[in-house]
């Protein structure tokens, strides 16, 4: 029987058991000319073999035909394995940019949406248009004749000399009137008195209406808002 050859380093076990079967059938003893005969497993097509490819006559042969089927059981699962591998790295990169993409899309959407709210609210106002604008919305200050800056005395229109506004009068006359005592400045509590008393005062003059004509009525109503007002200026 021919010598076994030993096994080689990184090979593994299944393969070296397949190697020494076709040894052990290489080296099996055989008969007439070295090739099994008619019937047998090494016939020659068309000679009762049924067409089956001859084996190998010796342990070398035998041998290297094990190896040589190792090395390509090995190189087709490299094969495999590196065209799994190349498939699972382009199917990540697709994730990938299919992520990139939605998170463009998402961004450009908010980018667009700022962009169309901006264009409908207009500019932003600067502090000096602001400023501006809170005077234009404001009253007109009351002159020195409507509001005597020296004795707080007060010259109401016509429509507020009514006796039904004559609790609001006397209360504004005293706080004006303590205003200009104590040189045009009033402490928050005064100043919060006047705006309450000024309230009511438009609440009760909304109730009569129907009363006064449209005139009459709008030249009072700016003279109570002008009051108010005042109580947040220095007098003078």
């Amino acid at each position: 029987m021919a010598r076994m050859l030993p096994p080689q380093p990184g090979c593994r076990l299944t393969a070296w058991v397949s190697v020494l079967f076709i040894v052990m059938v290489a080296a099996w003893p055989v008969s007439g000319q070295g090739q099994w005969g008619h019937g047998g497993w090494g016939g020659q097509s068309g000679q009762g073999g049924g067409g089956w490819v001859s084996w190998a006559s010796t342990a070398q042969q035998g041998a290297d035909m094990g190896m040589a089927e190792v090395i390509r059981s090995e190189g087709y699962r490299n094969l495999q394995n590196s065209e799994a591998a190349k498939n699972w790295q382009e199917a990540k990169t697709l994730e990938i940019q299919n992520r990139m993409r939605w998170t463009e899309t998402y961004f450009e959407m908010r980018k667009t949406n700022r962009e169309a709210r901006a264009a409908e609210t207009g500019p932003a106002v600067t502090q000096e248009q602001a400023i501006r604008i809170a005077k234009a919305a404001s009253p007109p200050r009351l002159n020195s004749t409507q509001l005597d800056p020296v004795t707080g005395h007060i010259e109401y229109p016509i429509v507020l000399r009514d006796s039904i506004y004559r609790p609001y009068r006397d209360q504004l006359d005293r706080l004006f009137a303590d205003r200009a005592s104590s040189g045009g400045s009033i402490q928050y509590e005064q100043y919060s008195e006047i705006q309450q008393t000024v309230s009511k005062f438009i609440e009760v003059l909304k109730e009569h209406v129907d009363d006064y004509a449209a005139g009459d009525y709008g030249r009072a109503r700016t003279f109570l808002d002008s009051i108010a007002n005042e109580s947040r200026l220095p007098a003078g």
